[in-house]
């Protein structure tokens, strides 16, 4: 009687592996053609099997409890945005949580920016959650731990990736952290005699330059002007400089009234740099603001082509603008 009971409970435990075995590879049911959870850090098994089922995983609640929680492996499941499709399998799903392999988005900040744009980038950008959408500049730095430090210029361009549904903060934070890192980087590599006092003019002056430069080639020149010319105490007299204190008010063109007009950014009207950063300055900018070209260039022209004449003296420089801004006929 013994011997059969135990072969009965043999047979028994052997067809229940055998249908738990099957369940784990069959393909679960999806009310969806994709499923997608985001899981936060500290959430419980529990809890994350409800997401699975609210999301669109129609299986039995207890059985992918169980599964997680007998699987060894439900404290080791990672934060993150993850998606399925069919053809998932109770076992793929959990490794999928297991080893991190989240549904990934990316957003591209870019060199020269202002932050109006990149916050008009980042709220376009696709699952990223708009926490920041409805503060001020200011109110934006407290959030990314950065209270009392001007927007502008202290975010780093570069490509971030994000799990879906993730704050827009940690973004910023990211790239905010990443602009610290590369203007210490660069602060250590300035020249000895830079006019440069604090890594925060060296900032300023990269904005400056990152907006001049139309050709690589020439940021380490562009640079050397403007260095010469603080040494000198010459105003820059940079027009990206005078378009960002116009804000709205510039209309695609700047005149001569433009020029002439005072605001805190004229770089015609006042000497030294501005108050500000003016955009959001690549790496490359940055060395050249700390270590430009050596050179004795007091002023440059753009040639049209992205490229510009660099001259020492007054007399070279109209000679420059006589040829490719005036043109030979006029």
């Amino acid at each position: 009687m013994f011997k059969r009971f135990f072969t009965l409970l043999v047979l028994l435990c052997a067809a229940a592996a055998g249908t738990a075995f099957w369940w784990l590879q069959h393909p679960l049911t999806l009310a969806h053609d994709e499923v997608e959870v985001s899981v936060e850090p500290g959430t419980p098994v529990r809890e994350i099997v409800r997401l699975w089922r609210e999301a669109g995983v129609e299986a039995e609640p207890v059985l992918l409890y169980e599964w997680f929680r007998w699987s060894g492996d439900a404290k080791r499941i990672r934060a993150g945005s993850y998606l399925i499709r069919p053809g998932a399998t109770p076992r793929s799903l959990l490794r999928k949580m297991v080893v991190g392999d989240e549904e990934l988005e990316s957003v591209h900040i870019i060199d020269g920016w202002t932050i109006r744009q990149m916050r008009a980038a980042l709220a376009a950008a696709p699952n990223l959650k708009p926490a920041t959408a409805g503060m001020t500049d200011d109110q934006l730095m407290t959030a990314i731990g950065a209270p009392g430090v001007k927007a502008e210029g202290r975010f780093f361009p570069d490509t971030y990736v994000y799990s879906r549904g993730v704050s827009d903060v940690l973004v910023l934070k990211r790239a905010h952290d990443a602009l610290e890192r590369q203007l210490q980087a660069a602060w250590a590599l300035r020249a000895a005699d830079t006019p440069l006092k604090t890594p925060e003019e060296a900032l300023t002056l990269a904005s400056v330059i990152e907006k001049e430069t139309g050709a690589a080639s020439d940021r380490g020149k562009v640079a050397a002007v403007f260095s010469n010319r603080l040494r000198l105490g010459m105003p820059l007299q940079s027009d990206p400089t005078v378009i960002y204190g116009m804000g709205a008010a510039y209309d695609g063109n700047i005149h001569k009234t433009d020029l002439q007009t005072d605001t805190p950014y004229n770089s015609y009207t006042r000497q030294g740099l501005p108050p500000t950063p003016i955009a959001l300055p690549g790496r490359d900018a940055l060395r050249a603001a700390v270590r430009p070209d050596a050179s004795k260039a007091l002023y440059f022209v753009s040639r049209g082509d992205g490229t510009s004449v660099f001259s020492e003296t007054l007399n070279a420089h109209n000679q420059a603008v006589n040829q490719y801004i005036r043109g030979p006929h006029k």
